[in-house]
């Protein structure tokens, strides 16, 4: 499993977002520019979260997008399944039940089972606010004299 440019970019937005949460809008090109990322780049993510619970929308001067629920209500885990699809690390557990001729006889395939429910579980157990706490930490640290 490889988490694509648009699973990464897609996340570093939504921990963008819960950071600069105040309750207005926040425009694309703020976030943009904040993380580096091409805002054509982020045009092609948002839809995506549009058309679920994830974000609320606001068109015109003020407009721009926030977090629809609060940052401790969204984990990495569902956040990178809407945006890469399913985290299966081989392609024969990307449907449910699997979907392989051999999986009745295959011996490998608790292997990789016990890997998906990991990633699953491990990515599940994180929040935007994990994150955010965790980048926070970080700042607090990165002082010079």
């Amino acid at each position: 499993m490889k988490i694509s440019t648009k699973g990464r970019y897609a996340l570093r937005m939504m921990v963008d977002l819960a950071e600069h949460q105040n309750g207005e809008f926040i425009a694309l090109k703020d976030i943009a520019e904040r993380q580096g990322i091409s805002k054509k780049y982020l045009e092609q993510i948002v839809p995506v979260f549009n058309k679920t619970n994830f974000l609320h929308t606001n068109r015109g001067f003020q407009g721009g997008y926030r977090l629809a629920r609060r940052p401790d209500q969204y984990t990495v885990g569902e956040i990178l399944r809407l945006t890469e699809g399913n985290l299966a690390p081989v392609a024969c557990l990307e449907n449910d039940p699997a979907e392989c001729p051999r999986s009745s006889s295959c011996a490998t395939l608790q292997i990789w089972k016990g890997l998906h429910k990991l990633i699953n579980e491990y990515l599940d157990g994180i929040t935007l606010q994990d994150v955010v706490d965790k980048q926070r930490e970080l700042s607090a640290n990165d002082y010079s004299i």
